[in-house]
């Protein structure tokens, strides 16, 4: 399901999508519509711009945000121009953290990593664009006091996706060192005891809550 009111980016979402083998069941250009049609459509998958008529402030996240609270297990990524921080956080505290994207449309322009971003959200993972990250844990600082200078930058490579081993290629550290840090992480912020692909998805969500 794509919600997208410019007609040219809409067509050419559509055309993308379908090119990597996604079936677009419904595209529609306003927030009003989206909330309809995922209701008729039921589909794996949402896709939605934050500014959309009649406003064009932030219809299509409080849109993205109503349908999660309405189906919590509903895969939803959004896609937008800036970040508009108190919805992105309701976006991202939904359900239980899982099957939801925030990513600035700028990444729509690499393809494979927007298709990439696109398959972890529809398979119940979570992708925030690193900007967004920077943004909303700019204005939350109380939660960082707790972690070393090195836990947060782990913890923001978490927020991006990243695994283990790639943290550690880009931190030029062992793989070894970043689980210590991200057993650190777990303890400081007393997340509690689950698997470990969730507890990561906790420990992001902690930042944005707090």
């Amino acid at each position: 399901m794509l919600a997208e009111d410019s007609v040219l980016l809409r067509e050419g979402l559509i055309g993308l999508l379908q090119r990597c083998g996604h079936e677009v069941v419904a595209a529609v250009g306003d927030a009003e519509a989206l909330v309809a049609e995922v209701g008729g459509h039921a589909p794996d998958v949402v896709v939605t711009d934050v500014r959309m008529p009649p406003g064009f402030q932030d219809e299509g996240l409080r849109a993205a945000v109503r349908l999660r609270a309405e189906r919590p297990t509903l895969p939803v990524l959004v896609l937008s121009q800036y970040v508009q921080r108190r919805y992105a956080s309701d976006l991202l505290d939904s359900g239980d953290g899982t099957g939801v994207g925030y990513l600035l449309k700028d990444r729509v322009g690499q393809v494979e990593e927007f298709v990439t971003a696109l398959s972890q959200v529809a398979d119940g993972g979570t992708v925030v664009d690193p900007e967004v990250v920077r943004q909303l844990l700019r204005h939350r600082r109380d939660p960082l006091e707790r972690l070393s200078p090195r836990e947060r930058e782990v913890l923001e490579l978490i927020a991006q996706g990243r695994s283990n081993g790639a943290i550690a290629r880009e931190l030029v550290v062992s793989e070894a060192a970043v689980g210590k840090h991200v057993g650190g992480i777990f303890t400081k912020l007393d997340l509690p005891v689950t698997d470990g692909t969730h507890r990561r998805v906790l420990a992001v969500l902690a930042y944005l809550r707090a």
